[in-house]
């Protein structure tokens, strides 16, 4: 290529860049407000919640990654001067502009991922127990007590509850008797059973049908039973021999906590192979249902 096919080509190039940078730019900023608008727009506290844990984080993401590609192209159109020397400095500002775009990129990964969870978890806190007001009354509405709310929760969703896979709040008008109840996800992982409909079915129980082996793979049978219908459900899942591992000398301890009429929240943090989970309850009892129903095999699956 000679001298004024290369510098065409360049021009061409950073014109290219600079129109590229600023759509990205531009779509960041797009994805951004949209989220933001969802956000505003939602017409309770509840609906600002599920759309807050479930999508906040990967828009968040989203914005920082497309603008990190905005980053790419920008700095593709930087020491215009020095690139037209030779066509080595333009492969030169290729990889230093990916470079800082992945730096940008990354930087985003690592504070959605490990710094704004606590951030996230605070609002999402504060959108939960924020006060309801009675759209029909006017009327503040009071949340109820987790004895209190059994009276206006069915067998189902107690059962739900009892097994941690799902969380309900209900809250009532104090004068009208109106109730609402809003439904969060629990602090454990529960199947839908395909009978009752119920988040209830969990594993009970795992038989070894063939050990694994250094040369073939085993095989255990999973029993899970609906503490709502009763429904029992088995499958049969492959033991990689490469993932063999003993848990027979684990042991829980028998009743770790002690229950205390003073204590009025507690906060569990578990923590794994670089993430952490906390769990709040609002009594010793909670706690120590929680710990004896808690599978720790399946968790450290998960990390």
């Amino acid at each position: 290529m000679d001298k004024e096919s290369y510098l065409e080509l360049l021009e061409t190039w950073n014109q290219v860049g600079l129109i590229a940078a600023g759509a990205m730019v531009l779509l960041s900023l797009a994805i951004f407000f949209f989220y933001k608008y969802r956000y505003w727009n939602a017409s309770s506290f509840k609906d600002k919640f599920d759309l807050a844990s479930q999508s906040e984080t990967k828009a968040y993401l989203n914005t920082i990654y497309v603008l990190a590609a905005g980053v790419f192209f920008l700095v593709n159109t930087l020491k215009t001067d020095t690139v037209q020397l030779h066509f080595v400095w333009l492969f030169i500002r290729i990889f230093i502009a990916f470079c800082f775009a992945t730096l940008v990129g990354y930087i985003g990964f690592l504070i959605f991922k490990y710094w704004y969870p606590s951030p996230l978890n605070k609002k999402l806190e504060m959108l939960r127990y924020s006060p309801r007001i009675n759209p029909n009354t006017g009327n503040r509405m009071k949340l109820l007590s987790e004895d209190e709310e059994d009276a206006y929760l069915d067998e189902g969703m107690q059962a739900e509850e009892n097994v941690f896979s799902v969380d309900y709040d209900v809250w009532i008008d104090p004068i009208s008797g109106e109730t609402r109840i809003e439904k969060y996800k629990g602090h454990l992982t529960a199947l839908e059973c395909d009978r009752c409909g119920f988040q209830t079915l969990r594993l009970v129980k795992e038989e070894v049908i063939q050990e694994a082996t250094e040369l073939e793979d085993g095989e255990i049978q999973q029993e899970y039973n609906c503490s709502y219908c009763n429904r029992i459900k088995r499958k049969e899942v492959k033991i990689s021999k490469k993932l063999k591992e003993d848990f027979s000398n684990r042991t829980m301890i028998d009743d770790p906590l002690r229950y205390d009429k003073r204590i009025q929240m507690i906060k569990l943090e578990i923590h794994t192979k670089g993430d952490a989970k906390i769990f709040e309850f609002q009594n010793m009892d909670q706690v120590q249902h929680f710990v004896q129903e808690f599978e720790f095999e399946k968790l450290e699956e998960e990390a």
